[in-house]
Formats: structure tokens, C-alpha cells, sequence
């Protein structure tokens, strides 16, 4: 039972700490199955910033003196699961990408809804040290996003309704 915010900080610190290292895993796979040669480089480039997060947390976790590990994180699993929909996915190559844009959209979206709320509980706690760490990931994350709305919307979008 979580008594505390902390209780529930910690938990989901440890939840962040899960997804983000499925994601190192899942990244490879999308970047390999994009065809957008600036879709492929942007995995590849969040692949890189999702290790930046992964010790980000690490950090954070010594911070307030507790092991990153803990459960696995179901929603980005299921999120996984839908990403590797879309890299199996039997269509035309831009659309193939929209389907890997739109999962990795709902991936951005979740991390964003997280760390968001871990950035929130962390003020609530008195962590500013461990908000500013949050806070630089949940930065990159929206970034992530718009970079993806902008590639979709630009290029990829148009390209899979021929």
C-alpha cells in the first residue's frame, strides 16, 4: 500500500528506470525499420539521449537513496508491442513509417504524462536536484515529439496517401 508521495515517487522513479531501458532495446529495431532516411536518424539520435536518460535516472534513484530497479513497466511494454506492429507491419514504405511515427508518438506521450508527473511530485518533495535531472529529460521528450509531428507532417504523411 503507498502511504506516501514519496512511496509513490519512488515507484514510479523505478517505473521511469524500466521504461526508458526497454526503450534502448526497442530504438535499434525502429531505426532499422525506417525507410525516412531523417526518421531513421532521428531514432538513432533519441537512442542515444534515452541512454542520457537511463543514467539520468540512475542518478536520480542515488539521489534519493533507492534501487532502480523495481517492476517492469507494463504501459511501455504494451507500448513496445505496438512499435513492433508497426516494424512488422506488410505496407508501403512511407506508410510504414506513419505507423512507426504514430507509435513513437505514443511513447513520447506517455514519457511526457510521466516524467511530468515525477518533475511535479519532485518539487512537492523538496527535490530540486532530482526535478532539475527530470527536467531536462522531460524537455527532451517534447522535443522528441515535435521533431516526429514535424518529419509526419512535412514529409511522411503526404508521401504514404499517394
Amino acid at each position: 500500500m503507498m502511504k506516501t508521495l514519496q512511496n509513490l515517487f519512488v515507484s514510479q522513479l523505478q517505473d521511469a528506470y524500466s521504461a526508458e531501458t526497454q526503450l534502448v532495446d526497442a530504438l535499434p529495431k525502429m531505426a532499422k525499420a525506417a525507410t525516412e532516411e531523417d526518421l531513421r536518424a532521428g531514432f538513432e539520435t533519441h537512442l542515444q539521449e534515452t541512454k542520457q536518460h537511463v543514467q539520468r535516472l540512475q542518478k536520480a534513484c542515488q539521489l534519493v537513496n533507492c534501487p532502480t530497479g523495481g517492476e517492469t513497466c507494463e504501459a511501455m511494454q504494451g507500448l513496445i508491442t505496438e512499435g513492433e506492429e508497426a516494424i512488422n507491419l506488410s505496407a508501403e514504405p512511407m506508410v510504414k513509417d506513419a505507423a512507426l511515427i504514430g507509435a513513437a508518438q505514443k511513447v513520447e506521450h506517455y514519457e511526457i504524462a510521466l516524467y511530468g508527473c515525477l518533475c511535479s511530485w519532485a518539487d512537492e518533495l523538496g527535490l530540486s536536484d532530482v526535478r532539475d535531472l527530470l527536467h531536462q529529460t522531460l524537455d527532451e521528450e517534447k522535443a522528441t515529439d515535435a521533431k516526429l509531428t514535424e518529419l509526419a507532417e512535412r514529409r511522411v504523411n503526404a508521401s504514404a496517401r499517394q
